[in-house]
């Protein structure tokens, strides 16, 4: 079988390293790729929003499964191209991914079908909704969430503990700080507890989750600093108990299901749905439409089965049929990131150790790395995630930092606690 994977970065890398894994895979191509995807597979130079281009490519090259890995190309309706060919391709169709798309759909989405998620109200004048973020404020709230209503790259989010934060945030949103993105913002209550990530696979018929993740979202240790792409992740999230995941199955999954089938969303690809657990009770923060970044990492190196053929199955409407194998060892994903981000950052710098951290036994995914004169270097704020599998999660730490320690370049940088949370539930 021929795969063609979609994107750039370390999720796309996570997805090319299973998918090669898998004896019924002959050969992958990665379009774009990067400077460590480029060792698993063949690197096309073709970018994620040429969706003409994407299913030209999958045509001619006889592509027997393509799996979108970013979400802008799936909003953009990069699987609506492909099915309209009868090219098989795992995500979702452009009605669907406004479930990301546009936070003002998903929270709809979720009050329509009975989902638990925080209390929320949209605006797209920014008067109105300074008005109710001051009034929110005056009744008592102890923080309120700002959300840029369309794709931000993960930056248009801010959790404000007073109103000057808010409206600063707010201000930001409509003054263009992200393009039409800010054009429409959704204000929400703050849920306070422990958050986690649930990836789901869904074909309109099935949904099976993953197993859990937890990500680290601040810059820095501590979850101090400001928010980011992604600054590490570990499997499972302790905080994701038996109560928890019957919760989540009963009051989110299969609400999600029914309002798929009901709203007949084309949905074949992954549901990611971050949640916040609130004295036991998880309620849903986002819904994103591709696997999370860096969470999938830690996530498919606890898989021990045939990723394509799962994903396959997904495309094809047979998710019912798909064998999902599990390793019970915790795996812990550190991200390492350039200077500076997530603000200004030098990218260009050469990467060192990728070979000694290799040797450790871990697998280093390439996020934003390039060639240039034949080496290895930074491309982006986020450059690798260095994955390790353990016995424990202790132990899966240290692996993980065994191997970062190996790599260096300049100016870069990690978070130092990354699966800190999940070890106080093994003491």
């Amino acid at each position: 079988m021929k795969v063609l994977v979609i994107g750039s970065g370390g999720r796309e890398h996570a997805l090319v390293w299973q998918l090669k894994q898998s004896p019924e895979v002959e050969k992958i191509y990665c379009a774009p790729g990067n400077a460590g995807i480029a060792a698993d597979a063949e690197c096309v130079a073709i970018r994620v929003n040429e969706l003409e281009k994407l299913a030209d490519f999958a045509e001619k090259n006889g592509i027997d499964l393509t799996v979108v890995g970013p979400e802008a190309p799936l909003c953009d309706g990069v699987a609506d191209v492909f099915r309209a060919r009868n090219l098989a391709v795992f995500g979702p169709d452009k009605a669907a991914a406004q479930l990301e798309g546009s936070k003002d759909f998903a929270k709809a989405f979720m009050l329509k079908y009975g989902i638990p998620t925080a209390k929320a109200a949209a605006f797209d004048h920014e008067e109105a909704a300074a008005a109710y973020i001051r009034q929110e404020f005056a009744a008592g709230e102890k923080g309120i969430v700002v959300k840029a209503d369309g794709l931000a790259a993960g930056k248009g989010v801010f959790v404000a503990d007073n109103a000057e934060e808010a409206l600063a945030f707010l201000h930001d949103c409509f003054d263009g700080a992200f393009g039409s993105a800010g054009a429409k913002v959704l204000i929400e209550e703050c849920l306070y507890g422990e958050e986690a990530s649930i990836l789901a696979l869904c074909d309109g018929k099935t949904i099976v989750p993953l197993v859990s993740s937890q990500d680290h979202k601040r810059v820095g240790d501590g979850d101090t600093g400001l928010n980011t792409g992604g600054m590490g992740a570990y499997s499972p999230a302790p905080v994701v108990d038996d109560g928890v995941w019957r919760q989540v199955h009963d009051e989110i999954l299969a609400p999600f299901l029914k309002g798929v089938q009901a709203e007949k969303l084309d949905f074949r690809g992954v549901i990611f749905v971050g949640i916040m657990v609130c004295g036991g009770k998880p309620k849903v923060l986002e819904f994103n439409v591709r696997f999370g970044d860096p969470e999938i990492q830690p996530v498919l190196r606890r898989f021990d089965g045939d990723w394509f053929d799962v994903l396959d199955k997904v495309a094809h409407g047979r998710l019912a049929e798909a064998e999902l194998v599990w390793s019970d060892d915790p795996a812990v994903s550190v991200v390492l990131a350039s200077g500076g981000y997530p603000g200004d950052y030098e990218k260009g710098f050469e990467i060192r150790g990728l070979e000694e951290a290799a040797a450790t036994g871990a697998v280093v995914f390439h996020a934003g790395t390039a060639f240039k004169d034949g080496k290895i270097v930074n491309a982006g704020g986020r450059v690798l995630g260095v994955s390790a599998r353990g016995k424990t999660i202790a132990e899966a730490i240290d692996k993980a930092y065994q191997a970062v320690d190996k790599i260096s370049f300049k100016g870069g940088f990690c978070r130092r606690d990354i699966g800190a949370k999940a070890l106080k539930y093994s003491k």
